[in-house]
């Protein structure tokens, strides 16, 4: 038994810092709930728990990963839409690589040594909900932590306090 709990003490040390919200639109109304820690850490994760929330409405991810970048994960049928808020994020971080290469985007991990931080993927990934792609523009060319983002996100899209309250909640 000892092993064990030793081996989750690891992969809780492995996690980035952050937190994951799952937003559901239902019936005109917002509702964020917080997902489990391992959607910081792989994309099928997160897509998994997103297509389990099985809603009428709409229903996406926002994934903060160290406050460092953002996720906008979007579950369709013909596979997830996606947004990566910094491309180069992929050199230290597998969820940003997983995104990157789930976009099929032609982008070399040698590559993004020397470059400044770049968006990835589609701009539009929410904008039949509420943010339109040049307001994510705007959002991502400020140069603010993901956390105060992705709060700029929900801010625009009216689920600001919803957002709030869940990450007040979590032990982060």
């Amino acid at each position: 038994m000892g092993a064990q709990r030793a081996q989750a003490k690891k992969q809780a040390a492995d996690l980035p810092d952050g937190f994951g919200i799952a937003v559901v639109r239902e019936e005109g109304k917002w509702r964020c709930t917080a997902m489990r820690r391992g959607a910081l850490t792989s994309l099928t994760a997160a897509e998994t728990e997103l297509r389990e929330m099985r809603s009428a409405g709409a229903v996406f991810g926002l994934l903060d990963v160290d406050d460092e970048f953002f996720v906008i994960v979007r579950p369709a049928p013909a596979g997830a839409r996606l947004f990566l808020s910094d491309a180069t994020a992929a050199l230290e971080y597998d969820i940003a690589a997983e995104v990157l290469e789930k976009l099929d985007a032609d982008i070399e991990l040698d590559d993004l040594e020397d470059e400044d931080p770049f968006e990835e993927g589609d701009l539009g990934v929410l904008a039949d909900v509420g943010l339109p792609e040049a307001v994510l523009s705007v959002i991502i060319a400020d140069d603010d932590y993901a956390d105060e983002q992705l709060s700029r996100i929900a801010q625009e899209m009216g689920f600001g306090d919803e957002l709030s309250a869940v990450v007040d909640k979590l032990d982060r």
